[in-house]
């Protein structure tokens, strides 16, 4: 029997096809819901009166899941992953029947409020429950079908969730996602029936609550600056820096900013990532439009294509469990670089268009490679009472260093007017940091000192 399909057999026998189904299940439907949220939107807000409101349906989601993804790490070091894989699910659910029943702003809100909540713990109790449940040498593959989980709705979330506004109702966006969700927990329960708490006992943390609010209502100010650049977001944002300054260093393994050995280079690297690819990907269909004349449906294939390459990288590296992460998270980070690098042969007035298709896609690939080993190094290197706190840092340090490189994409915009004047200084520090991230890649797999908080 070769590797892979030894692999393919573990992870879909007996013992674990209902957990590893239930996992790529919950996974797609988050991803359905987070992709076809923005489609729905416009006549959403149109039904409920609330345009002035347009941006917090997001908002209020940003920062519940911050939230929820703290204290369902915190959750999940202390009594194991099976409360707040019990607790995550139902929250969604329940949010999912909120908002899709909705007649007000303040009941969507109050919606998209319980499924934050209920995003941010079952995604962290997941990891947790990884780490329980999979052997070291079956994570990568894990890590590949996660990545899978995302390009289904990536490709199919926003037409399906169009289709069903225009045909039937923007209610149903939420609604019909309700049963599929309780089939999933049901997949997923019977794993964790038996798992308590780990027996190396999670450290404690004073001040998580706050600090996870603080990060909560920083990370979505700094969104939302984003979305609506001008003189009130820049007091915004000056704000959320105030708010996340002392949270980060509750919510953080120390040494994350200077990329330390160990555990604090693995976070830094799911942000620089994450920071990196989001930054250049939420403007690249504007600079087609914009300073090319692409159409809309034209635009959106770079980002298509991109999504292919990173599950294909995704699912390659899960055939490979013996290569070495750190290797192939530099791989990852310098793949990146030279996707986001050759944007600058896309983005200027004088750019050539077409090769954002195959820049993306190798951009796509080098994000399959990283992402999944960012994902391996931080279980791989996580006491079982921290995997938690280490798994809620990371996804924090995506959300900050998204929030950061779109706001800043923002800014360039409303400073130099115009796409091809301001996307190039944007994409050359992006790929900079894409540098920075090989650079530092093999500190990842080093022994590393202190990863307490502080």
């Amino acid at each position: 029997m070769t590797a892979p399909t030894a692999v393919r057999t573990e992870l879909f026998g007996p013992a674990r096809r209902a957990t590893t189904v239930g996992i790529v299940l919950l996974i797609s439907l988050v991803a359905f819901e987070a992709m076809g949220v923005g489609t729905a939107m416009p006549a959403l807000v149109a039904d409920l009166g609330g345009l002035a409101l347009y941006a917090w349906p997001f908002v209020a989601f940003l920062a519940a899941n911050v939230l929820g993804t703290v204290l369902g790490g915190r959750w999940g070091d202390r009594s194991g992953p099976r409360p707040p894989l019990l607790a995550g699910p139902l929250l969604f659910g329940v949010g999912l029947v909120v908002a899709g029943t909705a007649t007000t702003m303040a009941q969507l809100l109050a919606g998209r409020v319980l499924q934050g909540l209920g995003a941010g713990a079952l995604t962290v109790s997941l990891f947790v429950l990884i780490a329980a449940v999979y052997p070291e040498r079956l994570r990568p593959a894990v890590f590949g079908l996660i990545s899978s989980a995302w390009v289904l709705p990536a490709l199919l979330g926003p037409p399906i969730s169009g289709l069903v506004t225009e045909t039937v109702s923007w209610h149903w966006v939420f609604l019909g996602l309700v049963p599929l969700v309780f089939v999933a927990a049901a997949l997923v329960i019977p794993a964790v029936r038996t798992l308590g708490p780990p027996q190396t006992p999670a450290p404690a943390r004073r001040g998580t609550v706050p600090a996870a609010v603080g990060a909560a209502v920083g990370v979505s100010a700094l969104s939302w600056a984003a979305q609506n650049p001008g003189a009130v977001a820049i007091g915004a944002a000056v704000g959320a820096v105030a708010l996340l300054v002392p949270a980060l260093r509750v919510l953080l393994p120390r040494g994350v900013f200077r990329a330390a050995r160990g555990v604090p280079t693995v976070v830094a690297s799911r942000g620089l990532l994450a920071g990196t690819f989001f930054g250049v990907s939420a403007y690249l269909p504007l600079v087609l439009t914009d300073t090319h004349g692409w159409s809309l449906t034209a635009a959106g294939i770079p980002l298509v294509l991109g999504a292919l390459g990173w599950s294909g990288a995704a699912a390659w590296q899960g055939r490979h469990p013996d290569l070495p992460r750190d290797r192939l998270l530099r791989t990852g980070f310098t793949l990146l670089g030279v996707g986001v690098a050759g944007m600058l042969l896309v983005v200027p007035a004088w750019g050539v268009a077409w090769l954002a298709v195959p820049f993306w896609i190798v951009a796509g690939t080098g994000m399959g490679l990283g992402f999944s080993s960012v994902s391996y190094l931080l279980l791989a290197k996580s006491p079982a009472g921290q995997v938690g706190f280490h798994t809620s840092a990371a996804q924090i340090t995506d959300q900050l260093m998204v929030a950061t490189t779109v706001g800043a994409g923002g800014a360039l915009l409303a400073l130099l007017g115009t796409p091809a004047a301001a996307l190039p200084v944007l994409v050359a520090v992006l790929a900079g940091l894409a540098v920075t991230g090989a650079v530092v890649a093999g500190r990842a797999n080093a022994v590393s000192g202190s990863t307490a908080a502080g």
